[in-house]
């Protein structure tokens, strides 16, 4: 007779479920805007598509205070030295908020040049452009707010997240209503529109987080404090693994560069396959953020095997999960891109996207969930390893050849999974021998 822990249970799905769906809502609210600039024409798609992958460059920073944020907090948690998380809390929103505010004015005025990059029509660009430099406003919201919900992911706390991101996405909706289409009085501003909505958003999410923080509704005592020690000890966890997402975003772009070589409806179907290849590996990264934290807890408290248990049951649920919906992703692509847009071409491209990246679910939420743990054990510079090798001699360097011997699309999609299968089974290997057990944070 099997026996199972439902303690155990209990406590791993009371973090991964709301952490799962708080992400799920995250690609959700992107989905609307898509769905919504859809409606208004393939150029208006490829130019957000576009504008949200070229954004991802600058996110990747956000990987430094996200994965340094829970190495740090997780282990003061799981010692139960919460002045210390305080102190850490404290710490890195202040990094955050000056380290946003060097990065605004940077890509506000660089990041048209990317679109020029892509080699997109005139008409993507023009959209893409004003979509991009709009967006830039919310950077300093987004820096602090990101550390704010990994400090509570951290602590085991990823309800109040998700209560947030399930208030903003409504609000989101509704201000894409105003703003893309003009109702209510208000002007038809588009693709422009849908970017104002997206910084309003979070503008009040971090406004909802800070009120939080300030009247003691969180585990963390408010403090004005910066503390060099814990700032060099985020750094370090944190630069590795914020090298790897930058370097792995870039290698992203590239990617989209390539993608753009088959034409606009083979790039806007490919954008619009991203968002929704989101809704299933996005509830995967909601098990990430549980086996990062659990991973710091355990270790904090000097509990490794502990750690690893979690770990394994965590990534157990995210296969089931992401196996489930790689069915819908396999055999109905049509009923979920339509939703996207009407253009017959780009309903077919994106179908064909969805078919090939179902095959690589159960690997990828491997790939997610033993990286997330090793990020939370400090591990930062063996994924780093992993993904780049990796991502360029697999999938990259593959893709560019294949696109002077082939002109179909499907074959640098198949260098794309396979990525996806090679790096799972490194990962294994790496979490597999316990080396993470035994590095200092």
């Amino acid at each position: 007779m099997i026996n199972i822990n439902k303690a155990k249970h209990k406590k791993i799905l009371s973090i991964s479920l709301p952490a799962a769906f708080n992400s799920l809502l995250d690609m959700l609210q992107v989905i609307t805007d898509l769905i919504m600039v859809g409606t208004i024409s393939a150029f208006a798609v490829a130019a957000v598509g576009v504008g949200l992958q070229s954004l991802m460059l600058v996110f990747a920073v956000l990987t430094l205070f996200q994965v340094g944020t829970n190495a740090l907090i997780s282990r003061f948690k799981g010692a139960g030295k919460m002045n210390q998380a305080s102190l850490a809390l404290s710490t890195i929103w202040q990094f955050a908020f000056v380290l946003s505010m060097i990065i605004v004015p940077i890509w506000y005025f660089g990041s048209s040049w990317l679109y020029v990059w892509f080699g997109v029509v005139p008409e993507v660009m023009e959209l893409g452009s004003s979509y991009v430099q709009v967006l830039t406003f919310m950077m300093p919201f987004i820096f602090m707010k990101l550390v704010f919900i990994t400090a509570l992911n951290a602590t085991g706390d990823t309800k109040t997240p998700l209560y947030v991101k399930l208030a903003s996405i409504v609000l989101n909706v509704a201000l894409n209503y105003l703003f893309i289409f003009g109702n209510f009085g208000f002007p038809e501003l588009g693709v422009v529109g849908a970017a104002i909505a997206t910084v309003v958003v979070n503008m009040l999410e971090l406004l909802v987080y800070v009120v939080l923080y300030v009247r003691k509704k969180t585990p963390f005592k408010p403090m004005v404090r910066f503390s060099k020690n814990l700032f060099r000890r985020m750094l370090k966890v944190g630069l590795p693994a914020s090298f790897e997402r930058t370097l792995t975003m870039g290698s992203f772009t590239f990617f989209t560069a390539t993608i753009a070589h088959y034409g606009t409806e083979v790039l806007a179907g490919y954008q619009i396959g991203l968002r929704v290849e989101g809704l299933a590996f996005m509830p995967g990264i909601g098990f990430t953020i549980a086996a990062m934290a659990l991973m710091g807890q355990g270790l904090g408290a000097k509990k490794p095997e502990q750690s690893r248990e979690d770990v394994m049951l965590v990534m157990k649920y995210a296969i089931g999960l992401m196996f489930f919906l790689s069915f819908f992703m396999i055999f109905t692509p049509e009923m979920i891109v339509v939703l996207f847009t009407t253009d017959a071409q780009t309903i077919k491209e994106a179908s064909l996207y969805l078919k090939i990246v179902g095959l690589s679910q159960i690997p990828l939420a491997i790939s997610f969930v033993l990286a997330g743990a090793l990020r939370g054990a400090g591990d930062t510079k063996r994924t780093l390893r992993i993904s780049l090798i990796s991502l360029w001699l697999v999938r990259i360097i593959p893709a560019f050849i294949l696109t002077w011997y082939f002109e179909d699309v499907i074959w640098v999609y198949v260098a794309m999974i396979s990525d996806t299968f090679v790096k799972a089974f490194f990962m294994w290997r790496a979490f597999n021998r316990g080396e993470w057990k035994r590095i200092k944070v």
